[in-house]
């Protein structure tokens, strides 16, 4: 008769595979693709080296489920946020990119990660395949933010493409060289006002939370 695993078995496995992959994410965020060696992550999460390879496949196959699952992550809190932030289109974009921008500097090493850091080429496509994510996002809230005449005609795509591209490259130097307090604050409203501008919106006051 052949071997089936018991229930008891097959929640074991998962979580110990949940370790393992909230640990490799941990070392990411701490050393980057390069540091996170199997060796490391299997220190970090309690494991033996074979023990890791009981649950992938290779570093490559880790590191892409440590990718996509931040990278899930913070496309479903932009999404969230650019659906039902309060306010129009030209608010809600200003909500969603204060958000996306304020996490990433609060987590840096991870959002260094998924943004720009030197990784393995299965990382790299899959960094290709969720800024489209980002960027189908972005392009809804444009579209509506036309419908709803709070934004000039122009091409949705185009706009979301360059929203896509801005918002990560002007983040990309001060996640490397840490800023922070006031300077942070004052980068996420210029990343906000610069996201603004490109969707065509001039003049939205900042909401009382955002007065300083």
């Amino acid at each position: 008769m052949p071997y089936r695993r018991t229930p008891a078995v097959d929640e074991r496995l998962s979580a110990a595979r949940e370790r393992l992959v909230d640990a490799a994410t941990a070392v990411v965020a701490d050393a980057g693709w390069a540091g996170a060696s199997v060796t490391a992550v299997a220190a970090a999460a309690g494991m033996s080296v074979g023990s890791v390879y009981a649950h992938v496949a290779s570093k490559a196959d880790l590191a892409v489920e440590v990718f996509r699952r931040a990278a899930d992550r913070e496309v479903a809190v932009l999404r969230s946020v650019l659906a039902e932030a309060e306010g129009g289109p030209a608010e809600r974009l200003a909500a969603g990119v204060r958000t996306f921008a304020r996490r990433a500097l609060t987590d840096r090493g991870l959002a260094y990660a998924l943004l720009a850091a030197p990784s393995d080429p299965a990382v790299d496509a899959e960094r290709l395949a969720y800024r489209r994510a980002y960027h189908d996002a972005f392009a809804a809230l444009v579209r509506d933010g036309m419908a709803a005449d709070e934004m000039p005609r122009q091409d949705a795509d185009v706009t979301a493409a360059a929203l896509t591209g801005a918002v990560g490259e002007v983040l990309v130097g001060p996640l490397a060289s840490p800023v922070e307090g006031a300077a942070a604050e004052l980068l996420v409203d210029e990343v906000v006002s610069m996201s603004l501008r490109c969707a065509g919106v001039a003049g939205l006051r900042p909401s009382p939370e955002e007065t300083r």
